[in-house]
């Protein structure tokens, strides 16, 4: 009898072990959402992600690139969930080659554009004339998306152009293909000047903020999201959480400007 009674509970415990497996094995995987989205919003995104899966049965991940390059891969069949780029421009693009749910666009934040330089070399305030810009530059370039196809470029360009400071700087240009890559060489004292985004200005600690350049000299840079056509269901309620009050105190932590401000 011992013998038996040694062998059932063997049995029980082995029977409880399967079940409980059993029960691992079928618990449901989060579902993946894959965004597609402008590099200058790599933190904003990834923190707001990290919020959404808390409470979520999800895995939000992100490919980050510039708006133009993340944009063309979306159209040519990428398997994004969601797209965001800087500009409206970009997205204007998407809508047209019909990769987006239809009337999906909405503006998440807005955004300005300011001229840094690094921290670690003191850099100072520079006023916004072409004898002070030349001389801040010395033998060096200013750092900024490239005009033609990067949005912060974009609105670089115009906003300079409209402040009457383009040709004195356009031959000492040093274009980059987005601006995180601008960022980081100013950062590291590559070149004296580099234009970026606000919210850029406020995440990377190895800038400081020399000029401000005023809203009024270039379009509005907004930042626009839109579910793509082969969408996943749990994507849906990313891009309402993006909407959400919260989503906009995620957007507002990170420098950026949302409805209401």
């Amino acid at each position: 009898m011992t013998g038996f009674w040694r062998f059932c509970s063997a049995a029980v415990v082995s029977l409880a072990l399967f079940v409980g497996g059993g029960a691992g094995a079928f618990a449901q995987e989060p579902e993946r959402i894959l965004v597609f989205a402008a590099s200058s919003l790599k933190d904003v995104l990834e923190d707001a992600g990290a919020q959404f899966d808390q409470s979520h049965n999800t895995k939000t991940e992100f490919s980050f690139g510039g708006s133009q390059t993340i944009t063309r891969h979306v159209v040519a069949g990428a398997p994004a969930d969601v797209l965001v780029t800087a500009d409206d421009a970009w997205m204007a693009y998407a809508v047209k080659n019909g990769v987006l749910v239809d009337d999906s666009v909405v503006e998440l934040a807005s955004n300005g554009l300011v001229l840094v330089g690094s921290e670690a070399l003191n850099a100072e305030a520079v006023e916004l004339n072409a004898e002070a810009l030349q001389a801040a530059l010395a033998d060096g370039r200013l750092a900024m998306g490239e005009p033609e196809t990067v949005p912060a470029g974009r609105y670089g360009k115009e906003a300079l152009t409209n402040l009457g400071l383009w040709e004195s700087v356009a031959q000492r240009v040093a274009p980059m293909e987005n601006v995180r890559v601008a960022l980081a060489a100013a950062a590291r004292g590559e070149v004296p000047l580099a234009l970026v985004y606000s919210s850029d200005a406020k995440v990377e600690h190895g800038v400081r903020v020399l000029a401000e350049i005023p809203q009024d000299s270039h379009r509005a840079i907004v930042i626009p999201g839109a579910l793509t056509s082969g969408h996943s269901k749990a994507s849906e309620g990313f891009m309402e959480f993006l909407k959400s009050a919260e989503g906009r105190k995620i957007f507002q932590a990170h420098g950026f400007k949302v409805s209401g401000d």
